[in-house]
């Protein structure tokens, strides 16, 4: 029960419908009914959802996917992605499976999407806590963006970077930094931080944990690697750096968690000027 977030396809079968997820191999489908991997609310979850939109023709029609994000602080998003509009009677129906679940003290929050809708009932967001290094960390994880999916190996991770960095001199840069997950674990062993990151919401949610956290050595720059890489090269000025002074900035180390298919060429040679790097990879590869 480690995984704090799971995706599922959804198998309409006659008056059935359940979940499932394809072979990676031979890309046959394999029912899923319980997946020991997530954790335990998700499982709680899996069964109540099939249950509320089985019988619900509003709910289960062009229903393709569900998806589930869980804190350990037992607080749940559930996404339904739909091949259709959604109503007002759509709304209804979820609000009332919703308060259903509420009602059996499940703290949960339902979504609905379909193309170019999203409709939240409350809220899209749920607030993590994590104990690292003696400290309680609070982070936002908002839905449809990346967060780590293993909570108590996140915790390790983390705790593991506060060691690798104790004693640390000067600044500490970081890139693709999401929500804040490294940078505000590691600012207590740093004078500032300087980190980068693309996504709207996830910047949303690392300037909510920053303020959450009581931090007040961390700046977030809503930009991509590939661009920040030119503004420290002076290749391009950017209007999202004004009021940041870019030289001010002693970066002894840099700290990169990049996506699955690595640090482009340029940031890579980049990274290369920096005395220290912390570099944390998904690819085993």
């Amino acid at each position: 029960h480690y995984r704090m977030r799971a995706e599922f396809r959804i198998w309409h079968d006659g008056d059935d419908l359940y979940h499932i997820i394809f072979d990676q191999q031979t890309k046959s489908r394999i029912r899923v009914d319980s997946f020991p991997a997530a954790s335990e609310l998700i499982n709680q979850l899996m069964t109540l959802m099939i249950d509320g939109v089985r019988n619900n023709p509003v709910l289960r029609n062009k229903l393709f996917q569900i998806d589930y994000l869980t804190t350990q602080s037992n607080q749940a998003i559930v996404s339904l992605l739909y091949h259709k509009a959604l109503t007002d009677e759509w709304r209804e129906q979820a609000e009332a499976l919703r308060d259903a679940l509420r009602a059996q003290n499940i703290n949960v929050h339902l979504i609905g999407r379909a193309t170019k809708t999203k409709i939240m009932l409350d809220q899209d967001y749920i607030d993590e806590r994590l104990p690292v290094a003696g400290k309680e960390m609070v982070y936002r994880q908002v839905e449809n963006s990346f967060t780590q999916p293993n909570a108590a190996m996140n915790v390790q991770m983390l705790e593991w970077a506060l060691k690798a960095t104790e004693g640390s001199k000067g600044d500490l840069l970081e890139l693709y930094c999401g929500n804040g997950n490294f940078s505000l674990a590691l600012a207590r062993n740093f004078e500032r931080v300087l980190a980068t990151e693309i996504a709207k919401p996830s910047v949303a949610a690392a300037q909510y944990n920053i303020a959450a956290n009581h931090i007040d050595n961390v700046q977030i720059i809503r930009m991509a690697a590939e661009e920040f890489t030119q503004a420290m090269n002076g290749v391009r000025e950017f209007n999202r750096l004004q009021g940041i002074d870019l030289k001010s900035y002693q970066c002894e180390t840099i700290f990169v968690d990049p996506p699955r298919s690595g640090l482009d060429s340029e940031t890579e040679k980049m990274v290369q000027a920096y005395p220290r790097i912390l570099y944390i990879s998904c690819n085993p590869e």
